[in-house]
């Protein structure tokens, strides 16, 4: 009898660090299910390199699920009114998007119980992440607590694990993981404000951690920048 295969959700933006994750994640022998968001954030182009990703990976499902966290405000990722920083932060800027990760881990919770997965795949870093509070160790560890007292899988003996690869890599160790992986960075979309063109600004933290991430790796940069 042919043993069931491990399963994973992986959380799937269409950046560079979700489609390391995924790459990673298969790496590891699990069959994934990706998971992305349609949340009103000011671009769809993202999700147009999720479904790419997606598919080039080869994932067993892929889905989109779609909310309006941009009905709440607060973000300048969600609210076109506020202006993507430029230049650097300091403190947690303004495209952090309120909760943004705990709403996403709590689909993909509902979503591993349902393909019965045994692991919940998340790109999140602590060392480039820009001061968001919900890309930090400590939150991962506090929601994964939750999630084996809030599933039966949980109370039945069958926890489920968050998996953070990325967590202490810098972006030049995500990319060369990736590299090594196979993954297709050209595919992938982390600016903040694309322009209509779907190129990407240069100037916004994504852009800056991306470029600083590729010259330090020593790899060329496949992304296409606006008058660069």
């Amino acid at each position: 009898m042919k043993q069931k295969q491990t399963r994973a959700v992986v959380l799937l933006s269409g950046g560079l660090d979700s489609a390391t994750c995924l790459a990673l994640a298969k790496q590891q022998g699990y069959e994934c299910y990706a998971l992305s968001f349609n949340y009103g954030q000011r671009h769809v182009t993202e999700l147009d390199a999720a479904a790419l990703i997606a598919t080039r990976m080869q994932v067993a499902m892929h889905r989109v699920i779609k909310m309006d966290l941009g009905g709440m405000g607060g973000s300048a990722l969600t609210d076109a009114s506020l202006s993507v920083p430029e230049g650097g932060s300091t403190g947690i800027p303004i495209t952090y998007v309120p909760a943004r990760n705990t709403i996403f881990l709590a689909f993909a919770l509902a979503w591993a119980e349902v393909v019965e997965a045994q692991a919940i795949f998340i790109g999140v870093n602590a060392l480039d992440y820009s001061g968001y509070p919900d890309c930090r160790p400590e939150f991962i560890k506090a929601f994964q607590q939750m999630a084996n007292l809030a599933t039966r899988a949980g109370v039945e003996g069958q926890p489920l694990k968050i998996e953070t690869p990325l967590l202490a890599m810098d972006k030049a160790g995500i990319i060369k993981a990736g590299m090594a992986a196979g993954v297709d960075y050209s595919m992938t979309v982390s600016c903040y404000q694309l322009n209509d063109k779907s190129e990407a600004c240069g100037r916004c933290d994504s852009c800056r951690f991306r470029r600083k991430g590729f010259l330090e790796a020593g790899v060329p940069d496949p992304t296409r920048y606006a008058g660069i």
